[in-house]
């Protein structure tokens, strides 16, 4: 299901699904899912869970292009009940280095350039 409401993003966004591992290491939980939109300074991802509002997560993103998996600590920024057990997740990158910020963007104006 795709997310409907306000859009308040800073940054661009792109539908690119990729492999995102969510870990929640205080409650010991992970999350195995594919991101529905990605952007540099966040993912968009649909998880079995509902996690509180501003919890901190850890990041792996498994992208497609030739640079190999990046990790980075994370928040969730929101979340809204995509079905009976499902909750799309908007989780904001806190710490990503620079040179991952930049890899990101490259690869969303890449997939938004194809899309006209």
């Amino acid at each position: 299901m795709k997310w409907k409401g306000i859009d308040r993003r800073t940054r661009a966004r792109a539908d690119y699904p990729c492999k995102v591992v969510v870990l929640r290491a205080d409650l010991r939980l992970s999350f195995s899912t594919h991101t529905q939109n990605i952007g540099a300074g966040g993912v968009c991802v649909v998880l079995p869970r509902e996690l509180p509002k501003a919890c901190p997560v850890q990041v792996l993103l498994y992208l497609k292009d030739e640079g190999g998996s990046l990790e980075c600590n994370g928040r969730v920024a929101w979340v809204a009940q995509a079905g009976e057990t499902d909750f799309t997740t908007g989780v904001e990158f806190l710490d990503i280095n620079e040179a991952d910020r930049v890899r990101i963007g490259r690869i969303v104006q890449q997939v938004l350039s194809n899309q006209t």
